[in-house]
Formats: structure tokens, C-alpha cells, sequence
């Protein structure tokens, strides 16, 4: 947002529920945001129509909650009737941020997706340490390291399964998470160069910010360039703009298609190189390509 203010563009915010269909046709609530010395204004919202904006950018947390899926329905309506948006509406919906990464098995760790407490069981036994996560979290949450001596593997699975009603994502542990949760920005199909990587703090198994993970900025390595070069051909075919990968090690973990982080951060650190990487120019030079096709 700053990029785009700073490029001269009006900036509009909406809330989730500020998009409705009025009959079929689908009209949004907006407020006018402008950045100050400290802190922001807003103005009275109006309403609008989607397509009356040269980009709908959906940014939204995670729970995929019905909530959620409502809004990509409505948007998806919007796009119909002529508005820009930004992720694809049906493409957020089809890619599961945890199933998604199935597309790409060739490039993953050993994983198991299931409700059943004993199939994960077997899986711990085959591979002796491993993550359990829900298939809707985000920012590490609810996520947990099992090994064969932990003394409560029976509750992290009879809470985390919801005693085998809830379907959840099994992968194998990767050691090299020591050395960071690797975020890789995809814009448009193309990795920017740097990757935050984000590394736990001391006796904490997830690396994500939201976690107390500290983010480094680091040049992707040539298997983070040959894992985001496969997927971000499919990316930019299913009209997803901006994602960002998870890599640990040499393993793809998530692929985050609602609101990936990681850009003040390469920003900031990056800013003094002779070759600074700022992934929110990146994004605009993207999105005003985008508006000229």
C-alpha cells in the first residue's frame, strides 16, 4: 500500500463483509486510506462497484472458514462483471494452502493426509519424527512436532483430529528447520531474489514471525530457484499473482496464496546493498503490467 501511495495511486480499504450483491450484481463499501507522519486516515466509505477500481487486491487471514469461501464466491461474481482481481478468486479457493503443495509431491517430504489417529500412528512409527497441522491454520498455529517418545501422542491427536472428525496434514520432521522456514515471494509466476528466512527461537520447533521466528533475508539457493521456477509456471496460469512458498532445507512445506509476509522485511534488510530487493515494487511493476493487458 505504501508503494502504490507512493506511486500516486488512491488507495481504497474494504472490509470482508463490505462486498454484497445487490440482486446479482455485486457492489462494495470502500473507504478512502491515506498514510500520515505516524499513523493513517480514512474517509466516510461509499459504494461502489468493483470494476469501478483498477485492482481488488484480496488480502485475508486464514481460517478457510465458510466466511471466507463466501468471499471468494462474491469475488469471483465481481471478476464476472469486470473487476480486476487479485489472486484469482477461484484459484484461492482450489489451492488449499497445506493440500496444495500435493501438486508438487516430487519436491515435498514424506506426508500423510487423513482424520484417522491410527494411520498417523503408523506414519510417526515409519518415519519417527514428524508435524501434525490443520489443513485451515496459518502462522504455525496448532501445529505439533511428534516423535515416537513423546508422552502425549494420544491427546495432540485426539485434539489436533478432533477425536477423527477433523482431517489434518502429517509431514516428515526436516531438521533443517534450524536453519529456517524458508519464505519465497512469487509475483507473477517469478521468485524475487531474497527469501526470508525464518528461524525459530531457541526450543521452539515453527519458524513463522506469528511464532517468535526471527526472519533473515537470504539469496535463494539454486533448489529454492528450482522449486519456485516449476511451481510458479502453474501459479501464473491459474492467475495467482502473489504467494509465497515454503521451503525448508530442500523440501517444499506450504504454498500460501491469501496473505504471505515477508516483504517490509526483505525490504528493510535488503535496502543498503548496491542491489536492494523491494518485493512491493516488484508487485506494482506486476500489477500495472497486468492492467495494460
Amino acid at each position: 500500500m505504501r508503494e502504490a501511495a507512493n506511486r500516486g495511486h488512491t488507495l481504497y480499504v474494504s472490509m470482508q463483509h463490505d462486498l454484497f450483491l445487490r440482486g446479482s450484481t455485486a457492489r462494495i463499501n470502500a473507504k478512502t486510506f491515506n498514510f500520515t507522519a505516524q499513523d493513517f486516515t480514512t474517509s466516510e466509505p461509499n459504494e461502489f462497484s468493483p470494476a469501478d477500481f483498477d485492482a481488488v487486491i484480496m488480502r485475508k487471514d486464514p481460517p478457510f472458514d465458510n466466511e471466507y469461501l463466501y468471499s471468494t464466491y462474491l469475488l469471483e461474481i465481481a471478476a464476472s462483471q469486470g473487476a480486476r482481481v487479485y489472486n484469482n478468486p477461484a484459484a484461492i479457493r482450489n489451492w488449499n494452502e497445506k493440500l496444495s503443495v500435493t501438486r508438487f509431491a516430487e519436491f515435498t517430504p514424506a506426508f500423510l493426509v487423513t482424520a484417522n489417529q491410527q494411520r498417523i500412528r503408523e506414519f510417526l512409527n515409519d518415519q519417527q519424527d514428524i508435524v501434525v497441522k490443520p489443513l485451515d491454520g496459518m502462522g504455525g498455529s496448532s501445529v505439533f512436532r511428534l516423535t515416537l517418545t513423546d508422552p502425549n501422542i494420544s491427546v495432540i491427536l485426539e485434539t489436533i483430529t478432533q477425536f477423527g472428525t477433523r482431517t489434518v496434514m502429517a509431514q516428515r520432521y526436516l531438521p533443517a528447520i534450524t536453519q529456517g522456514d524458508k519464505r519465497i515471494i512469487m509475483i507473477n509466476g517469478e521468485p524475487i531474489p531474497y527469501a526470508l528466512a525464518r528461524i525459530p527461537k531457541a526450543g521452539e520447533t515453527r519458524g513463522n514471525l506469528a511464532a517468535g521466528g526471527k526472519g533473515v533475508a537470504q539469496l535463494l539457493s539454486a533448489r529454492d530457484v528450482e522449486i519456485s521456477t516449476a511451481i510458479g509456471k502453474v501459479l501464473k496460469q491459474e492467475g495467482l499473482l502473489l504467494v509465497g512458498l515454503d521451503v525448508i532445507g530442500d523440501y517444499l512445506t506450504e504454498i500460501n496464496v491469501t496473505s504471505p509476509t515477508g516483504m517490509v522485511e526483505i525490504a528493510q534488510q535488503t535496502a543498503h546493498l548496491a542491489e536492494p530487493c523491494n518485493p512491493a515494487s516488484i508487485m506494482l511493476d506486476a500489477l500495472a503490467q497486468l492492467a495494460q493487458t
